[in-house]
């Protein structure tokens, strides 16, 4: 099994003939200069938010540059080398998507704490809330990612109230 990191790697010589070498190469270079866990874990990261972002088929500005904040922080790294992260994790999402979801979020199991994997669910969320609603195709993803993430109903729900003022069948109900 390929890991996400061995998938940006060879993305990373697949682009070489083609247009985004410099761009590619960077990230590698930048996951390459971290230890070996942790850029896998950044990496995974990444991916699911990407995933969460893409769950409608629209990646925005506001869910873009959110991604880009929490890999900056969650990672500790400098903001080019999020905003290049995000963008490879985004790009392996569109091209990936359906056959390496469940094994990066495995990834991310097995590489993170609960605690970590807690913090991950509240991110997804706000990715999803970035553009001040979270519509229930991307609140179904996140459920999915929560389920192959090992929470149970009581957790995710938990979580996912924190974010009831975002989801637009909240506001639906609402307002009848």
């Amino acid at each position: 099994m390929k890991s996400l990191l061995d998938l940006f790697r060879s993305r990373s010589r697949d682009t070489r003939q083609g247009g985004e070498t410099a761009t590619v190469r960077k990230i590698v270079q930048a996951l390459d200069a971290m230890d070996g866990e942790r850029a896998q874990f950044v990496a995974a990261f990444a991916y699911l938010l990407s995933r969460v972002a893409n769950a409608d088929l629209d990646i925005s500005a506001e869910e873009t540059q959110k991604m880009e904040e929490i890999v900056q922080g969650f990672g500790d790294l400098p903001e080019d080398q999020a905003i290049l992260i995000v963008e490879i994790a985004k790009s392996q999402n569109r091209l990936f998507g359906g056959t390496e979801n469940f094994q990066v979020a495995q990834e991310l199991k097995r590489l993170s704490t609960r605690t970590q994997r807690i913090e991950l669910l509240h991110c997804l969320f706000g990715v999803s809330a970035a553009d001040d609603e979270i519509t229930s195709t991307e609140e179904a993803q996140i459920r999915q990612i929560a389920d192959e993430l090992g929470f149970s109903h009581r957790e995710y729900i938990d979580v996912r109230s924190s974010y009831n003022d975002k989801r637009t069948v909240m506001r639906r109900f609402k307002g009848d």
